[in-house]
C-alpha cells in the first residue's frame, strides 16, 4: 500500500523525534555529577524536596542552607526562589506517579520530552513559512546537534522554556490567523480564536515564569502582529491584554519572592558585571568557541550562513526576528552568556532555523547555477564534520567530573540519620551536598564552631588530604576511605 504524501510527512517526523529520543538516552541514568552538575542538582533539589515535604508551590526549598547564593542572608529554611517551580511539578508529579525510574531520571526524561515537542513546534513554524523539507531539516538540527542532545537531557528548566516559548509563538500566529475570520462572526471561528488566545496565553505566561529572559525570544510575536495589523498593530487591545495577561502572573511571583530574600540568589552579575559585553573577549567566547565551536563544530557555519542567503524574501524578517532575539538576548546577558554555556540553550532554535534552511536548499537546490551533484557532497561533507567536532568538544560533558562525590555522597546516606544536617565543602558547588541526600552546607561560610551551632550534624570530606584527619582529634571519624572522610561533629574522639 503507498503511503500518501501527509502520512510521509508524519512518518517522517516520528522517525527524527524516535531517533531524537534515542541519541538522548545516553548515560540516563549517570548520577547528577557532570558537567553544569551544580545547577542541575539544585534544580533536582527542589523537586526531591516536593516529593519528601509535600508539593508547596509557594515555598520551594532545596538542600543549600548557606548564605552562598544570597551572598547576604543565612537560609535555614533551604527556599529557592528562581524560576516558579513549573518544571520541578513535572518531574516530582511523574516521579509520584508512576514511579519505576529515580527522581533525576525523571527530570531528564522531562527535559526530553519538552526538547522533542519543542522540535515539533518548530517543524511547524518552518513548514508553515519556508517548505516541508527546511521544517524537517530545521528539527533534524535541533535535534541532533550534539550540544543539544547534551543539554537537552539535563536536569534544567531551560528545555522546558524553549517549548514554552515555541509554543507560544505558533499559538499567537494560529490565533491572528484565526483573528481575521471574526468579520464573519461565525461562532465556530470566536470559539477556536479563544482557544488560540487562551493557549497562547499560557505558554507565554508559563515561559516567563520559568525564566523572564523568555521576554527576548518574544520579538517574533512582535513582527507577526506587525505583519497583521500593520504599523497601528499597538492599538490593537487584544494585543494589549495578552501582553499584561502573559505577564501578570510572573509579576505576582515576583512580589512575592521579596519576602524572602535568603531564598533569591545573586542575579545583577548575570549582564555585565565583569563589564565583557562587546570586548574582543565576549565575542570570542560567544561567536567562536560557543556557536562556533561547541554548537556548530566550524563546518556548521557555512551550512548556517547558507541559510541566510537563500531565505525567502517575504519571510526573511520573521525568521530573522528570532536571531535577533537571540542577539539582543546574549549581548544583554552578557556575563551570564560567558560564564556558563548552558545560557546558550534559548539560541539552539535560531541556529536550527537557518540550518534547516540551508541544509534544505543545499539537499534541493533551486537555484540554475546548483545542481544536486554539487551541493549535497558539500552539504554531507560540512554535515559530517559538524557533527564530529562539536561531539568532540561535547563528549567531556556527559562525564563525571569527580565520581568520589557520588561515592561519599552514597556513604554518608547508609551511615548519618535521614534528618542530619551536614557539611559537604565543594567551593559552594551543591552538586556534592546533593549526592548525600541531606540538607546543609556547600562551603564552610563560618568557623566549624558557629556552623554546629547553626544545626551541623556532621562533616564530610572528599578526596581528603593527610591534614585533613587532623580534624579527627576534635571530632569523631565515622568512617573514612581514599574518597571521603566523615565526621560526627557532637562526638569527641
Amino acid at each position: 500500500m503507498k503511503l500518501n504524501s501527509k502520512k510521509k510527512e508524519f512518518l517522517l517526523i516520528l522517525l527524527l523525534l524516535m531517533a531524537g529520543f534515542i541519541v538522548r538516552l545516553y548515560r540516563f541514568n549517570s548520577p547528577v555529577a557532570d558537567w553544569h552538575s551544580w545547577r542541575q542538582a539544585d534544580t533536582s533539589a527542589v523537586s526531591r524536596n516536593f516529593v519528601k515535604e509535600g508539593f508547596d508551590f509557594l515555598h520551594p526549598k532545596f538542600d543549600d542552607l548557606s548564605n552562598v547564593p544570597s551572598g547576604l542572608y543565612d537560609n535555614p529554611n533551604g527556599y529557592r526562589f528562581v524560576e516558579f517551580p513549573i518544571y520541578n511539578v513535572f518531574q516530582a508529579g511523574s516521579f509520584m506517579l508512576f514511579g519505576h525510574l529515580t527522581i533525576e531520571e525523571w527530570g531528564r526524561l522531562i527535559s526530553i520530552s519538552a526538547s522533542l515537542i519543542s522540535a515539533v513546534f518548530l517543524y511547524l513554524i518552518i513548514k508553515k513559512r519556508a517548505n516541508l523539507l527546511s521544517g524537517l531539516m530545521a528539527a533534524f538540527f535541533f535535534l541532533f546537534l550534539p550540544f543539544n542532545i547534551f543539554y537537552s537531557r539535563t536536569i534544567l528548566p531551560d528545555p522546558l522554556m524553549i517549548t514554552l516559548i515555541l509554543g507560544s509563538i505558533y499559538f499567537f500566529d494560529l490565533w491572528l490567523n484565526q483573528n481575521v475570520k471574526l468579520k464573519t462572526e461565525n461562532l465556530k471561528s470566536i470559539f477556536n480564536s479563544i482557544i488560540l488566545f487562551i493557549l497562547a496565553l499560557i505558554f507565554a505566561a508559563s515561559a516567563f515564569l520559568i525564566k523572564p529572559f523568555a521576554a527576548f525570544f518574544m520579538l517574533p510575536m512582535i513582527y507577526l502582529a506587525v505583519e497583521k495589523f500593520g504599523v497601528n498593530f499597538y492599538k490593537k487591545w487584544q494585543l494589549w491584554l495578552f501582553a499584561a495577561l502573559s505577564v501578570l502572573p510572573f509579576s505576582f511571583w515576583r512580589i512575592w519572592m521579596t519576602q524572602f530574600p535568603e531564598g533569591i540568589p545573586q542575579s545583577s552579575w548575570l549582564f555585565n558585571s565583569n563589564h565583557i559585553r562587546f570586548t574582543g573577549s565576549f565575542f570570542h567566547w560567544i561567536f567562536a568557541q560557543r556557536i562556533g565551536d561547541l554548537i556548530l563544530g566550524f563546518w556548521g557555519v557555512p551550512i548556517l550562513v547558507f541559510g541566510f542567503l537563500v531565505v525567502n524574501k517575504k519571510n526573511f524578517w520573521y525568521f530573522f526576528s528570532f536571531v535577533l532575539s537571540s542577539f539582543i538576548y546574549v549581548n544583554v546577558v552578557a556575563t551570564g552568556n560567558v560564564q556558563h554555556s548552558y545560557y546558550q540553550i534559548p539560541i539552539i532554535p535560531s541556529i536550527a532555523i537557518f540550518l534547516g534552511i540551508g541544509g534544505a536548499y543545499l539537499l534541493k537546490p533551486l537555484n540554475e547555477q546548483f545542481s544536486k551533484f554539487k551541493t549535497i557532497p558539500v552539504f554531507i561533507f560540512c554535515l559530517l564534520l559538524m557533527f564530529a567536532l562539536s561531539w568532540f568538544s561535547v563528549r567531556d560533558y556527559f562525564n563525571i567530573n569527580n565520581r568520589s562525590i557520588v561515592i561519599a555522597g552514597i556513604a554518608v546516606d547508609k551511615l548519618i540519620p535521614q534528618n542530619a544536617k551536614v557539611i559537604a565543602p565543594y567551593d559552594g558547588d551543591t552538586s556534592f551536598l546533593y549526592q548525600t541526600k541531606r540538607k546543609g552546607w556547600a562551603s564552610f561560610e563560618k568557623s566549624l564552631p558557629k556552623m554546629i551551632k547553626m544545626g551541623a550534624d556532621y562533616l564530610v570530606l572528599v578526596n581528603p588530604k593527610s591534614e585533613d584527619f587532623g580534624i579527627g582529634k576534635e571530632y569523631e571519624i565515622v568512617s573514612f576511605t581514599s574518597d571521603y572522610i566523615l565526621f560526627d561533629l557532637h562526638k569527641k574522639p
